[in-house]
């Protein structure tokens, strides 16, 4: 899986869609059903799972200003149960969820959509992209 090569390298309610609210305010600080993970976090469990299916919540726009390497587009505006049955190989496969940081709503409302669709493992990366990137990690650009 691509999301593995960067790792390594580094350490050998409804499901209509979502208008622009979603980027305003922060998201809160938890969401039952998910765990909340920082970069570090992510990166361990990269190598204890490392089929982990990586969802990058932003909108194509956000993404063109980098990403983690291995992630799966797929903006939360897209986001239901036809579109993670897209990327996700069955409800207990773990994935994790991401956007632009703490004050992006976006992976928040990925998050809900999956645990409403009977997804059971998710991670999410609630300091997102801007996390990632403050800390040095590598990322990608389009």
């Amino acid at each position: 899986m691509p999301g593995v090569v960067i790792f390594a390298a580094v350490f050998s309610g409804a499901l209509s869609p979502v208008s622009a609210w979603s980027e305003e305010g922060s998201a809160p600080a938890a969401i039952e059903g998910a765990v909340l993970l920082s970069a570090e976090e992510l990166v361990a469990t990269f190598e204890h799972h490392p089929r982990l299916v990586m969802i990058d919540a932003r909108l194509t726009g956000d993404r063109r200003q980098g990403y983690i390497e291995g992630s799966v587009s797929l903006p939360n505006t897209e986001t239901d149960c036809d579109s993670l049955a897209r990327v996700l190989p069955g409800f207990d496969h773990p994935v994790v969820f991401y956007c632009n940081g703490p004050k992006c709503r976006r992976s928040y409302v990925a998050v809900k959509r999956a645990r409403r669709c009977g997804y059971t493992r998710i991670y999410w990366f609630r300091g997102g992209f801007a996390e990632w990137k403050a800390k040095g990690y590598p990322y990608l650009n389009e």
